[in-house]
């Protein structure tokens, strides 16, 4: 009976409840969220994995996807989301202790590289479909590759909300120790957007078509 009082006064402390596993529910909702994503971008990375021999489908001029991709590029861009998960990991950190200076800076710095990820996104696609010729509706390829880039393009522009509005909306409450949750759950949609675009970096750019 003591144990259950001190853990409900120990919740009302930090303004969250938790579930009987001891894990809150905004955690726990939103692990639930990340694990229905999972089963989202598995659909799309077996439609892409079914269609990724089909780039020369309605005479687009290329055997192969890696006739139009420019590794070198994506490699970069890629490096500098996973950077993004580094600065997330500071920011947690230094908000854990209670340096809100330092935590703002580094959930700013996050939200920039996400930005210049975003940024490169745009530029292939605006070059493959200006200089390749490869619409969404060109062929089956095309719309597997935009339909699955582009989906985890979206979640990376949430994410890029989701730290913004975490810094902005803030400014009067604060961002210190109590708000370590907030910027754990935050943490954890981004660390698991960069976990699925090294699975996708992988799947498209990496594996040769054998």
């Amino acid at each position: 009976m003591a144990s259950a009082t001190v853990a409900v006064e120990h919740d009302e402390d930090h303004g969250h409840a938790e579930t009987n596993t001891g894990i809150s529910n905004n955690k726990l909702a939103m692990w639930l969220f990340l694990s229905s994503d999972c089963l989202l971008f598995g659909a799309l990375i077996s439609s892409f994995l079914l269609y990724r021999t089909n780039i020369g489908d309605n005479n687009t001029g290329y055997d192969s996807p890696f006739d139009v991709f420019d590794i070198p590029f994506t490699s970069l861009s890629s490096f500098v989301l996973l950077m993004s998960s580094l600065t997330m990991v500071l920011s947690l950190s230094a908000v854990n202790r209670d340096d809100e200076r330092a935590g703002r800076i580094w959930m700013m710095t996050t939200a920039f590289l996400g930005m210049v990820f975003i940024g490169g996104q745009v530029f292939e696609f605006t070059e493959f479909y200006q200089v390749y010729g490869l619409g969404y509706s060109t062929n089956t390829w095309t719309s597997a590759f935009y339909t699955l880039t582009g989906f985890h393009g979206v979640h990376v522009s949430v994410g890029i909300l989701m730290l913004l509005g975490t810094v902005f909306g803030t400014r009067k409450s604060g961002l210190g120790k109590g708000k370590s949750e907030t910027v754990e759950l935050v943490g954890l949609y981004w660390h698991f957007v960069d976990i699925v675009w090294v699975i996708i970096f992988t799947v498209i750019y990496l594996i040769p078509i054998g």
